[in-house]
């Protein structure tokens, strides 16, 4: 007999058991109660059934914040869906690879933009296109009224997809990230208990929708356990600071916490309701780390973790279980094995720098039609992350570096070649190098560094930046554009970023 492992189950206990309680909160949206959820969820369950979205399906998602993305979200694993969430700022070059790469049965968007991306959808013949607006207004909620409210949970394995999440490429062409049901169950299980989560937490949710950290952890855990959300549109540090004493939990990049340190009332006094501060998505700076707690009273706890895998690695929240200690990012979670291996892919022993390879039920099943990059990225069953660790003798992990380009600027990730590849089709420019340097806010920024066709000519940085952000993102433009000679080069003659980082690291510090 085969058992519905849909992860929305799991989810629904805790719905269900605070059907009276609010689920949502906070200036900047309308209350929304735990009961209101499960119907509008049932609703959009419903309006994907009249539409012919079968388990398995997939639906494209580019929209604002709100609750009703939430609900959406939650529909999609009711019905056995796979969600591919999209950062809302990526542009309609952007957009057209995810459409063709995924052929979305449906595709929701901020009705501000559904005229600029007209084309596209007519391009790929996308069946249905719904709208959520900046409030939780739009053609789908309108749609939601004439659905019931009571919708069966869909039947699949925990080996079925349930979101799919773009993550950049070295080649410049994002992957996408198959994440199962199970996986989504056993790591937000598995986070809840070691995080300790309680009956009467209150998330300050800060984080956007369209990524692990405030997709999958903090929504995920609050659901969990029926626990209310201070749902904001985004960061802002001055409101965090007033809605500190509603709440006991707050989820965050290490940008939250430099300018969080830059208001006079953060205090001890302040932050008294508070129990955890989660930092993640980037490394955490030891100073930010002791400034925090001098100013606060309370430590951040700091953990590690990448879209292919959900968390991976936590800090402890105990001090019976060890100390938060500033520049590690804990111990492994249950159940996930791990080894770090050298260069040929033999293990070393603690106290060794080499890559982290990591096995368990929270590692997903591969790259969407991609089978070659997920066979590379495998060895005997061990997923390789790429990043460059440090295991000490107690198992504690320290990130030292990646060995891949990858930029985390923000929270967010960046590859260079993506950003290269539009530089250099300029014809000012003859070649470039992105590299990722130290920034004080942002904990890493993306600079450029270029070598102009003609070394005679005028570069307009300025111009240069805002013409990419037609094409890119705007978290992937440069914050600074670099004018040189040449290129640094070895022997086989590959680009010496490392020279290059050496070099401009101090470039914001």
């Amino acid at each position: 007999m085969t058992t519905n492992a849909n992860f929305f189950l799991s989810l629904q206990k805790g719905i269900q058991s605070a059907l009276s309680k609010p689920c949502i909160e906070g200036p900047d949206f309308p209350f929304l109660s735990y009961s209101e959820l499960e119907e509008l969820t049932a609703q959009a369950a419903n309006l994907l059934k009249s539409l012919d979205i079968k388990a398995g399906a997939r639906v494209l998602v580019q929209t604002p914040k709100s609750p009703l993305g939430v609900a959406f979200y939650l529909a999609c694993l009711r019905s056995g869906a796979i969600y591919v969430p999209l950062n809302a700022a990526y542009t309609t070059e952007e957009l057209d690879y995810f459409i063709e790469d995924t052929e979305p049965d449906i595709f929701v968007c901020d009705p501000a933009r559904r005229e600029a991306l007209k084309g596209l959808f007519l391009k790929h013949k996308i069946p249905s296109i719904l709208e959520i607006d900046a409030s939780g207004q739009g053609s789908l909620l309108d749609q939601l009224k004439e659905f019931p409210n009571q919708h069966d949970v869909v039947q699949v394995d925990s080996d079925d997809t349930a979101v799919i999440l773009y993550t950049s490429g070295t080649t410049g062409k994002p992957k996408g990230a198959m994440l199962s049901h199970g996986n989504l169950d056993s790591n937000s299980q598995a986070l809840f208990k070691i995080w300790g989560w309680q009956n009467d937490d209150v998330l300050i949710h800060a984080l956007p929708i369209f990524h692990i950290h405030g997709l999958f952890v903090a929504l995920h855990l609050s659901l969990l356990g029926g626990t209310s959300m201070l749902f904001l549109s985004r960061f802002d540090a001055k409101q965090i600071i007033q809605l500190m004493p509603q709440a006991t939990v707050l989820m965050g990049v290490p940008t939250f916490y430099t300018r969080l340190l830059q208001q006079d009332t953060l205090s001890p006094e302040l932050c008294k309701n508070m129990r955890l501060f989660v930092s993640g998505s980037a490394p955490l700076l030891e100073e930010t780390f002791s400034a925090f707690a001098t100013r606060s009273g309370q430590q951040i706890l700091e953990r590690y973790g990448m879209s292919e895998t959900g968390m991976l690695m936590s800090n402890p929240l105990n001090k019976e279980d060890g100390e938060r200690v500033p520049g590690t990012v804990g111990f492994a979670l249950p159940k996930l094995n791990y080894r770090v291996c050298g260069e040929g892919g033999n293990e070393l022993e603690p106290g060794s720098i080499g890559t982290l390879q990591v096995k368990g039920p929270n590692v997903f099943n591969g790259y969407w039609r991609n089978p070659e990059k997920t066979k590379q990225e495998f060895s005997d069953g061990y997923f390789i992350t790429g990043d460059l660790v440090n295991e000490g003798p107690d198992g504690r992990i320290s990130i030292v570096g990646r060995n891949k380009d990858l930029i985390i600027t923000g929270g967010y990730n960046v590859y260079p070649k993506e950003i290269e590849l539009v530089i250099d089709e300029l014809d000012s420019i003859a070649e470039s190098a992105v590299i990722g340097v130290n920034h004080p806010d942002f904990g890493e920024a993306v600079v450029a560094v270029i070598v102009p066709s003609d070394n005679d000519q005028t570069i307009d940085e300025q111009e240069i930046i805002s013409g990419l952000k037609t094409q890119l993102a705007s978290y992937k433009a440069p914050k600074k554009i670099l004018v040189i000679d040449e290129l640094p080069r070895n022997t086989m003659g590959k680009v010496q970023k490392n020279l290059l980082r050496d070099k401009y690291g101090d470039l914001f510090t």
